[in-house]
């Protein structure tokens, strides 16, 4: 069993941390754990008909935001990894700086103590030189900063299929295969 964590901060795009639990649901052999900002669930209500009680349904354990003695909290609690989707400036300020006020940022900081894979989907435009900085900082700790910018040579139609690739995308760093993803082809 393969255990992923899904963080979702309240930056506009929570249909990504979202569409992670709904793709990850039917993948044989990978358990979430998801946490929500409670800034996501203000997001998720303005940009989605998602409730906090969905994703109970979609993770395999919702934990709470502020228990940072949860089992994500510990390096001994083994995951792949954790996926932040979408990931605030404020939430990739705190990775950063190692600011552990959360249950979202220890585990993403166990993650990164523990050299395990961290992706965060920032998801803020146009960026300045601070939050470059940030950037950098978080990837020379070890997290990969992946932006959620859709691809177009899979040629969507939608927005959901665009969101769908680029969550896709994101677990693919995790070794987690989603099927029926269209993928670039020589020629």
């Amino acid at each position: 069993m393969k255990r992923i964590i899904i963080g979702i901060s309240g930056a506009s795009g929570a249909i990504y941390g979202i569409r992670a639990l709904e793709l990850l649901r039917e993948v044989p052999g990978v358990e979430t754990h998801a946490v929500i900002s409670p800034s996501a669930l203000t997001t998720m209500g303005a940009e989605t008909d998602c409730t906090r009680d969905d994703l109970k349904v979609l993770a395999d354990e919702l934990h709470d935001f502020h228990d940072i003695g949860a089992s994500l909290a510990s390096g001994s609690y083994r995951t792949a990894g954790m996926l932040i989707a979408p990931c605030s400036i404020k939430t990739l300020s705190a990775v950063a700086n190692s600011y552990c006020d959360s249950l979202m940022i220890r585990a993403a900081d166990v993650c990164l103590k523990e050299r395990r894979r961290l992706v965060l989907m920032v998801r803020e435009t146009p960026l300045h030189a601070g939050h470059l900085d940030l950037m950098s900082r978080v990837t020379q700790a070890g997290a990969v900063v992946m932006p959620p910018v859709p691809a177009f040579y899979a040629r969507p139609t939608s927005l959901d299929e665009m969101v769908t690739h680029t969550v896709a995308r994101a677990l693919d760093l995790f070794d987690i295969e989603v099927p029926g993803v269209s993928r670039w082809k020589d020629g």
